[in-house]
């Protein structure tokens, strides 16, 4: 088993957890390790960035949860969510942009 640890290290870059170019995949998902955000952006980039990355993490907890549709996601549904998942409390323009990700074609 160690050895099978060890050769699957080899071939996962340590920093990000993804193979290298052109290793078969072998193993169980890991998540990606975080890195800063690039710096020298305006204020208002990290400011939607955030709230971007915030609403697509509500969307996919709401969808797992059961609803499926922007029409059953309303303002406090979406609020409750963010409680549940141990996110801030979402603005309106949040919640507008979970439900427009909700809605939006797959």
């Amino acid at each position: 088993m160690l050895a099978a640890v060890t050769s699957m290290s080899d071939k996962v870059n340590r920093s990000t957890g993804v193979p290298k170019k052109g290793e078969p995949i072998d193993h169980a998902w890991v998540p990606l390790a975080k890195q800063p955000l690039p710096a020298g952006r305006p204020r208002s980039w990290y400011i939607s960035h955030n709230r971007r990355l915030k609403a697509m993490r509500l969307a996919i907890a709401l969808l797992d949860s059961g609803s499926f549709g922007p029409d059953q996601a309303t303002n406090e549904k979406i609020r409750d969510t963010a409680e549940v998942i141990g996110v801030h409390w979402p603005s309106d323009a949040t919640c507008r942009m979970v439900r427009r990700l909700m809605a939006a074609q797959r």
